[in-house]
């Protein structure tokens, strides 16, 4: 798309909207409505690492305020991504794997993440520490298009900052407890106020409990596939002696029991193992039960410190932020083809799993597998940011990240035992290879991994109307990988205990904006900019495995991704502020971007490299056309086309993961009860567009239509909210994983209806 025809899309858009009524206004909301009566809430934002009004900052946020957050019931990732055009995620496999797709630019197993996320100013270091429980959290920003000049090397797609609510000055304590369907249960805490006498020390404590039996029905345990808990509790400690100095100490301790691996693979014929075996999946079936016959276990625990030290002179603020963060996850549970161990292609196909076994070796077996994920980071960012002076400010610091990492992954005999848990070395019988609970297969890999970077970013208003926004980064990320599979175990000749490779990764993200302003109504801005994501290591040997398997664009390394991003938009605030409007236009060139695959052969999950185009728009409304009614909603549209790859034949393919459009709209309204309550009715409503999973494009997965509501009635200390998510029930599957070329592919069902009642209160 040329940047003339950018414009005339542009053009287009803005010339009809401004005269569409508020009440029907359907777009999404860019800022908060204000919980009562008034014009819509004005939002700071530190998308530009310094506090600046929403109106003034040249770049595509979406933005939820403490009261949006608990307004919309935001609990997890997955509830405002929800309501942000273009942007979707999957959850699937194990609590750690969970996908952003963020205007085309996905990620994928193992692989680093799309977008880079920070908590408190924190960078986390590690993609599987993503998916947690958000609770006591002030405001969450959604930066779009590659943010690599500020915020590094996986900010390729966007960034999101999260921001957890600070401490108080004087004592509060809230409270919230909720009970579903499920049966799920849930309980909330958080404490906060001064730690001395003086006020210079405080402090805020907030502690989350839930628990569910699941929601997914596995018929042949008879039982839900997916039970759920987690205890996490977080500690912020902050000390600011004076208006020159603060200290922001925070803990966090996550851990999640849940399961892994319930997959469906359809077949026409149950009782028929050969049935479709290499006929291309359907990412639409949903008659096909969840009937592996291991349950699984998924068991994460994150461990995450970080110190944020701010030293402010009379010539700008020098900041120091220190992190250590540890995560480690184990999942167990059924392997292909997630069926009972006699009805699987395993036990009928013995040449299937390249064995045999006879009588005194036990005979036919199933299969089942275990991963294990130890990731340990360490990190540091310097960085000064200078006070705006006759309108130039800038930002410039340095940023350094140690990581070791070890990954083993494994499948195991199954004759219907249970599934044990398999860390640093196989289960090995010299007696009886196919002894139960024996691995089949088994890798395992160490990674030893420095990055560091440098960056600085530098905004000049030339008028009262015009400002200027440069910024460049330099990235550089050195892997070491060590082979620690046992020689029996590997897949090739070619590789051996013990054996080193090495890699180094790195770019320079550089990035321009434009930004005008004519009045306080109107704001236009556009520019280009590059972001960067690390390419890394699959485990050792898979190249060769993926050949044989006629598997191309999948080797031991998989190269770095570059991706260039035009892009123009405007934000405007009309009506007196009752009525919000924002709209860009974008189109980005992906170079070596990932895509997944699953090789049956020696059950590793593997990423190759594509290049693709993506161009798209988005448009968004907020409206609050009485005190009583707020209305919102957005249209995401991306439009990807893979430019190249090993397989010629999927250029001009869908890329993987992209959802060609999304639709987010919704309504609350409050109304004014006796005895100074107040009764409010959301309604919040999500389209996800038709969506592609794998370069083949074999399957796509119809428009997917879920609708959120919520009842709640609001005291002055307390609420009592009635709610359901996916109310209408809708069925469908949120992941199809590529198998093998042309095989049927993995089907992950999404969650159904789900329903409760939540009660909070404030103690003050």
């Amino acid at each position: 798309m040329s940047t003339k025809k950018i414009a005339s899309l542009l053009a287009a858009l803005l010339a009809v909207v401004p005269f569409a009524p508020p009440a029907a206004a359907q777009i999404q909301s860019q800022e908060s409505a204000a919980p009562a009566g008034g014009a819509l809430q004005e939002v700071v934002v530190t998308a530009r690492k310094r506090n600046e009004n929403y109106e003034d900052v040249p770049i595509t946020v979406s933005v939820f305020t403490a009261q949006e957050i608990q307004s919309a019931g935001i609990e997890m990732p997955r509830d405002f991504i929800a309501m942000v055009p273009n942007m979707t995620l999957v959850e699937t496999q194990n609590v750690g794997n969970s996908f952003i797709t963020i205007r085309g630019i996905s990620q994928a197993r193992n692989s680093e993440p799309s977008v880079a996320v920070l908590v408190d100013g924190v960078l986390e270091t590690n993609p599987y520490e993503f998916n947690q429980e958000l609770y006591d959290i002030q405001q969450i920003e959604v930066l779009k298009g590659p943010q690599g000049a500020l915020y590094g090397r996986d900010a390729i797609g966007g960034a999101i900052i999260i921001r957890t609510a600070d401490p108080s000055d004087q004592f509060e304590a809230t409270t919230r407890v909720g009970v579903g369907n499920g049966p799920s249960e849930k309980g909330q805490l958080s404490l906060s106020g001064p730690m001395n006498a003086d006020g210079t020390l405080k402090y805020r404590a907030s502690f989350n409990y839930y628990n569910t039996d699941g929601y997914i029905n596995n018929v042949y345990l008879d039982r839900n596939a997916d039970p759920y808990r987690d205890y996490s509790g977080r500690f912020r400690a902050v000390w600011k002696p004076g208006d020159d100095f603060s200290a922001d100490w925070r803990l966090l301790l996550d851990r999640v029991e849940t399961t892994a691996y319930w997959f469906v693979i359809p077949r026409s014929i149950e009782s028929d193992p050969y049935t479709d075996f290499n006929t291309p999946g359907d990412a639409n079936n949903t008659s096909s039960p969840i009937q592996t016959n291991n349950l699984g276990t998924d068991y994460r625990n994150v461990f995450d410190s970080a110190l944020k030290l701010d030293w402010t002179r009379s010539y700008g603020t020098y900041t120091s932020i220190t992190d250590y963060n540890e995560t480690r996850e184990i999942d167990t549970g059924d392997a292909y083809d997630f069926r009972p161990v006699t009805d699987s292609i395993a036990y009928n196909c013995p040449i299937c799993i390249g064995a045999t076994p006879t009588a005194a070796e036990g005979g036919p077996f199933d299969e089942s597998q275990s991963q294990f994920i130890w990731v340990r980071t360490w990190s540091q960012e310097l960085r000064f940011t200078s006070p705006v002076v006759n309108g130039f400010s800038w930002i410039a610091g340095g940023y350094w990240v140690h990581t070791d990492r070890f990954i083993s992954t494994g499948n195991l005999v199954d004759r219907g035992l249970g599934v044990p848990a398999v860390y640093y070395t196989p289960i090995v019988d010299p007696t009886n290879p196919y002894a139960t609970n024996t691995n089949v297969t088994f890798l395992a890999d160490s990674q030893d991994n420095d990055a560091w970077a440098i960056f600085g970013e530098a905004t000049y208003e030339l008028t009262k109307e015009w400002e200027l926004d440069a910024a460049l980064r330099y990235d550089q990320d050195n892997r070491e990988n060590t082979t620690l599979t046992p020689t029996q175990f590997l897949p090739t000749t070619a590789a051996f205990y013990g054996e080193k490779r090495y890699a180094t990764f790195s770019a320079t993200q550089p990035k321009g904006t434009i930004r005008y302003r004519p009045d306080d109504d109107w704001t236009f801005y556009g520019g280009w900019s590059r972001g960067f994501r690390s390419g890394g290591f699959n485990q050792t040997g898979v190249g060769a495995v993926a050949r044989e398997n006629d598997v191309l664009g999948v080797n031991d390394i998989f190269q770095a991704e570059i991706a260039d991003t035009w892009e123009v938009g405007t934000k405007s605030e009309l009506l007196d502020k009752h009525l919000s409007i924002d709209a860009d236009v974008f189109e980005t060139h992906s170079h070596n971007g990932y895509f997944f695959v699953y090789i049956a052969a020696d059950s590793t999950q593997n990423l190759g490299n594509l290049s693709a185009t993506y161009k798209g728009a988005e448009f968004s409304v907020t409206a609050r056309p009485t005190d009583r009614l707020d209305l919102y909603g957005s249209f995401g549209y991306t439009d990807s086309r893979i430019t190249a790859m090993a397989d010629p034949t999927v250029i001009g393919n869908q890329a993987p993961l992209v959802s060609k459009d999304t639709i987010n709209a919704g309504a609350q309204y409050h109304q004014p009860l006796a005895n100074g309550l107040t009764g409010t009715v959301r309604l919040d409503y999500q389209n996800i567009g038709r969506t592609w999973w794998e370069p083949y494009n074999i399957t796509s997965r119809n428009p997917v239509n879920l609708v959120n509501l919520r009842i709640g009635v609001q005291g002055n200390r307390w609420d009592v909210t009635a709610w359901s998510k996916n109310l209408t029930n809708t069925i469908y599957n949120a992941e199809f994983s590529p198998g093998n070329v042309g095989g049927s592919g993995f089907l992950w069902r999404a969650l159904p209806r789900q329903y409760g009642v939540d009660f909070t209160y404030k103690f003050q």
